[in-house]
């Protein structure tokens, strides 16, 4: 059994104020507001993966996480889990996403036209000494042209899978942080999983599906960067009230089917949906997500990225890393345990090598 450990208070206190010395550095200390200001794709994976759209509260815990940014995901969803809940806002309508960035590696003449936006696409990676803040001119709402989705106009002649399947449940999905995960998971609660899913552990699905290893065979139908208005219907009202707006990216990955016996050829969708500027972690969200639709479509099930139970306990960063550090904690007794069993079995090992080298040399 384990016993209790005694005078690790102080030692504890002192990790503690060691700790917050490190933080604290020999400069001036950074305020929230620059982080949030000038690490925003820093903020918005830190925001997507605590499951908290609120740029201020994530700068803060990338300050107090000293950088870590699976530990800033820690904070963000334990204060989650203290807030009130008043309702569920309705679907986001991102049909008419207004972008700031909107690209497509389908077709170079698109209506609307393509809208680089900010992106390090086109930057030469070299490290320079002091960076520069250039004027940008600001273009007016008004003034942006109508983009209607590459999907849409797929769909016009049926080269596509509609955007709502005859197979896709009308029920609410589940609220995963409030309900145990149970397989197999509707699209849209594997969507929710896979949202606030670790970016790292998606990217490397999503390059195993690019490498064989899941079948699909990807064209980026979309990315779209840009503010879309969350509203809730409050049911003392009876009608949808705006909240305001968060900034999301959207892609809309498109994948050649050659049919099925019961599905004609067609193109078929990845989907990802991601609080703020995290186009990488969109992109792979819609790989994973189309590979893990493989039942849909008759595909045989080989690839790790194409199991739904492997993906979703998986991904999620929090419980990897609770799981993972776990391991720091002690464990005297269960080792003690095992150098007992590995003794003996080392004891009897012996005996047995002896008797055998004893009676070779009789």
């Amino acid at each position: 059994m384990y016993v209790a450990v005694k005078g690790g208070e102080q030692a504890i206190a002192n990790a503690h104020a060691l700790l917050a010395q490190r933080g604290a550095g020999d400069t001036e200390r950074i305020d929230w507001r620059q982080v949030r200001d000038q690490l925003g794709v820093l903020v918005s994976r830190v925001m997507a993966e605590g499951s908290v759209y609120d740029p201020d509260l994530a700068a803060k815990a990338l300050l107090q996480a000293q950088g870590d940014v699976l530990e800033a995901v820690t904070l963000l969803r334990s204060y989650r889990t203290t807030l009130p809940r008043f309702g569920t806002t309705l679907a986001l309508d991102t049909s008419a996403l207004p972008a700031e960035r909107r690209i497509s590696a389908t077709f170079k003449d698109l209506p609307g036209g393509q809208q680089l936006g900010a992106t390090f696409d086109y930057t030469h990676r070299l490290l320079v000494d002091e960076l520069a803040t250039p004027e940008v001119p600001v273009k007016d709402d008004d003034e942006r042209p109508a983009m209607p989705r590459i999907t849409d106009l797929l769909g016009v002649d049926a080269l596509i899978e509609p955007d709502r399947a005859d197979d896709w449940e009308d029920r609410d999905p589940a609220d995963l942080t409030r309900e145990p995960t149970v397989f197999p998971m509707s699209r849209a609660e594997r969507l929710q999983a896979l949202s606030r899913g670790d970016e790292g552990f998606l990217l490397s699905m999503g390059y195993s599906t690019q490498r064989g290893f899941g079948g699909t065979h990807p064209f980026v139908g979309e990315v779209r960067v840009g503010e879309v208005e969350v509203e809730f219907e409050a049911p003392e009202l009876g009608f949808a009230v705006p909240l305001g707006r968060i900034e999301v990216t959207e892609c809309q990955m498109v994948n050649q089917f050659v049919g099925s016996a019961d599905r004609p050829p067609q193109f078929t969708r990845g989907y990802g949906l991601v609080f703020g500027r995290a186009e990488r972690k969109a992109m792979s969200m819609s790989l994973v997500d189309r590979a893990l639709r493989a039942d849909e479509f008759s595909e045989r099930r080989h690839a790790p990225a194409q199991d739904e139970e492997f993906v979703i306990s998986h991904a999620d960063n929090v419980q990897a890393t609770g799981f993972v550090e776990h391991l720091k904690l002690p464990h005297y007794v269960d080792f003690q345990g095992e150098l007992v069993l590995v003794r003996r079995l080392r004891r009897e090992f012996d005996e047995r090598v002896a008797a055998e080298t004893g009676e070779n040399n009789v």
